[in-house]
């Protein structure tokens, strides 16, 4: 019982979860650079998919493998656990990033980056309307919309922006659709998680996950250049430790503690996103732009209103 309130402590959470959040923003910088090191064209969709699934691949075998050790024991899922393992792989990581990389590839990077920062918002709307997990009050609604401002601001252009409403179903249709199997993987992993264990069920979802994204990625032709530089490998280990460590700390997160008070802190990722990139490709002067730091503003104010109200009701007992 200590160990689950130290887990629902107000800092704890607010600690683990800026982690989670740094080291997905920090997935941008590093994915960017590893097309580079691999020689993968951005229009190349099949070769995006095939190099995203040996990472989560790796990822589920270094969660399985670190488990093992540290339990002494092999880390293997139940019997009546496997459908769960296969829901997840196919919400949490292949659906998913199948068509959050399809949709990049037929969409600009201003319209994907806007759009996916909508999965906490949808997240707290699927767990409040349609599961009832929890009440839909004023304090969320206020918050998810001051970080849902804070993402648009963060995004919008300087230039003409007549283009922002030429959208795709092949592209903003499907980064959407991206952020919905976002969502439901977080409610799957809060039902699930009340039966298993949450870390075996991570794990083993992003090795299944990761073998279906390798086989669409080879049966479109998807191909990875071979390389002999040590720094190409060791950045595909970084992203496979980025979802291996962030994924199972957020899913003993939510399953300790309401969705809303977990989901909110997803808008936080693309500000990380945008400041690692600015230290590791450069990008100084969108960074600290005004619009960033009002985003932050924003961001933030969002967080404090839903989480005030999440340990409120705690406290009252409800």
């Amino acid at each position: 019982m200590k160990t689950f309130g130290k887990l629902t402590d107000r800092k704890n959470v607010f600690l683990l979860a800026m982690l989670s959040c740094f080291l997905w923003g920090s997935a941008t910088p590093a994915i960017k650079i590893g097309y580079q090191m691999f020689s993968i064209g951005s229009a190349d969709t099949s070769s995006i998919i095939l190099f995203a699934g040996i990472r989560f691949f790796l990822a589920g075998l270094l969660v399985v493998l670190f488990q093992s050790l540290l339990r002494r024991r092999f880390l293997r899922p139940q019997k009546e656990a496997l459908p769960a393992v296969f829901a997840l792989s196919l919400a949490q990581t292949a659906v998913q990033y199948l068509f959050f990389y399809i949709g990049l590839a037929h969409t600009t990077g201003v319209h994907g980056t806007i759009i996916s920062g909508m999965g906490g918002f949808i997240s707290i709307l699927m767990a409040s309307l349609l599961f009832h997990y929890e009440s839909l009050t004023p304090a969320k609604i206020l918050g998810c919309a001051a970080g849902f401002a804070g993402i648009l601001i963060m995004n919008l252009s300087g230039q003409d922006t007549g283009s922002l409403f030429d959208v795709s179903f092949l592209g903003e249709g499907f980064v959407f659709l991206s952020q919905i199997s976002y969502a439901v993987s977080g409610i799957l992993i809060k039902r699930f998680s009340c039966r298993f264990d949450v870390v075996m069920l991570s794990g083993w979802q992003f090795t299944v996950g990761g073998l279906l994204m390798i086989a669409a990625g080879a049966a479109g032709g998807g191909q990875i250049a071979l390389t002999g530089h040590p720094a190409a490998y060791l950045l595909l280990l970084y992203l496979a430790l980025i979802s291996a460590v962030a994924y199972s700390v957020w899913g003993i997160l939510l399953k300790h503690n309401p969705i809303s008070r977990v989901s909110i802190f997803t808008f936080l990722t693309p500000l990380f996103g945008v400041l690692l990139s600015a230290v590791f490709l450069g990008e100084w002067e969108q960074a600290f732009s005004v619009k960033t730091l009002a985003a932050l503003l924003l961001v933030c104010g969002g967080i404090y209103t839903v989480n005030r109200k999440a340990e409120s009701s705690i406290a009252k007992g409800k």
